[in-house]
């Protein structure tokens, strides 16, 4: 145990390492600048713990990966041979993985070169010559299959998921320049509007513990027959399937922010000066952070995309027929079509609650601001949402350490 421990710690070391590496053509402080003022762009770079704004070699992060898994996710079901594939254990899992990872590749670079066309049109760099565009690219493609390679790393010797501990340890990494920052807003004369924001942060990273772990219990008894001494005999048993109010997690939210940014980031192309009051100037300015209007149709697609994303997953598990398969049944409910309507029916009763959940959570700093006047210190909520899931996956998994050694543990 402390061997895997101090194995993630040394992960960990090297990737904040890699985050201080910097690539060549970039002014720093207007980079910083930049990422401050958009929404989309800042909440990577807190996951990156700054490595997107010191634009390091791993500036594009494992959000890649994490794309390359989403996608993945939602063809399984539709394309017949990966639906196949996904179906012969381990062998097939593997398969998964390595289609993931080659599709990890190409966007990276897509991710890498879009990141250098933004940062040129805003002013924050200059025009590179093509070689120098390539090398850059491939530097970021390349930082990006080396986080994925640390975070497998920590996953068969470490402790945890080991993609989620990378992020979990971007987030906690950009805490202390958060707080700084809030320092200094409180000694500019808002102490009031800093201990509301501490209270109002408290009470969200409560409420998303409850959510994260919340589940509704459905319960289900097992009937075997065995053969004994020339008779048969009848056993039963009985658990229940634990369904989650959040069963979507963090995914609704990045689906709905990259969704928020894409009108504002094309009509960019098209902008004239700032005086000047065409389309594509209302648009862009419609469409940023700070109106009612972006945080109100970011509520609405949180919970739209929370709840397609939840009934996609929930048709991958294919409940019923498992059930059926291991002779389980829920009582009071017929095996079969009547089993995946009952289920069906609980899990988007549920959803609901985790769909306002998310919503809620995804337009909290909007409120917080709005309440407590306190602009320098906004900790996106939804990078609390990952920081709790990953905290307390991994407390459980080395609950389970402890336990399989025989050890008392320390949940109580």
């Amino acid at each position: 145990m402390r061997r895997r421990i101090l194995f993630t710690l040394g992960i960990l070391v090297a990737f904040r390492f890699l985050a201080q590496v910097p690539l060549p053509g970039v002014d720093l402080e207007a980079l910083q600048e930049f990422f401050g003022q958009n929404l989309l762009f800042g909440m990577l770079d807190l996951f990156s713990g700054g490595a997107m704004s010191s634009f390091s070699v791993v500036a594009t992060g494992i959000y890649p990966y994490i794309t390359s898994s989403i996608v993945m996710q939602l063809l399984v079901p539709v394309i017949p041979r990966l639906q196949a594939i996904s179906q012969e254990g381990e062998v097939g899992r593997q398969k998964i993985n390595r289609i993931t990872h080659l599709l990890t590749v190409p966007l990276a670079a897509l991710q890498g070169y879009g990141m250098l066309s933004i940062l040129r049109m805003q002013g924050v760099m200059g025009s590179l010559p093509p070689l120098t565009t390539a090398t850059i690219v491939i530097t970021m493609v390349a930082g990006t299959m080396t986080l994925v390679w640390l975070g497998e790393l920590i996953t068969e010797r470490g402790i945890g998921n080991g993609i989620s501990i990378i992020i979990f340890g971007g987030i906690v990494a950009g805490l202390p320049g958060i707080v700084g920052r809030g320092i200094i807003d409180a000694q500019a004369g808002n102490p009031g509007g800093l201990i509301a924001y501490i209270v109002l942060a408290l009470a969200m990273l409560v409420l998303i513990v409850i959510f994260v772990e919340a589940h509704r219990r459905i319960p289900v008894q097992y009937a075997r027959s065995t053969f004994r001494s020339g008779r048969m005999y009848r056993q039963s048993g009985s658990t229940y399937i634990p369904l989650r109010v959040n069963t979507a997690g963090m995914i609704p939210l990045i689906f709905a922010l990259a969704m928020m940014q894409l009108p504002a980031t094309i009509s960019s192309f098209f902008m004239g000066t700032a005086d000047d009051p065409n389309f594509w100037n209302t648009i862009y300015n419609l469409f940023q952070s700070d109106t009612v209007l972006y945080q109100g149709l970011y509520f609405a697609l949180v919970i739209g995309f929370a709840f397609f994303y939840t009934m996609v997953i929930f048709e991958q598990m294919n409940l019923p027929q498992t059930l059926q398969q291991q002779s389980g049944f829920i009582p009071g409910v017929r095996p079969g079509k009547t089993t995946a309507d009952y289920l069906n029916r609980v899990i988007r009763r549920i959803t609901f609650g985790g769909a306002l959940f998310l919503a809620v959570v995804a337009i909290m700093p909007f409120i917080a601001k709005e309440i407590t006047g306190v602009t320098a210190l906004v900790i996106q909520s939804t990078a609390m949402l990952i920081a709790v899931g990953v905290a307390l996956d991994t407390m459980k998994q080395l609950e389970a350490q402890l336990t399989m050694r025989r050890y008392e543990g320390f949940l109580k």
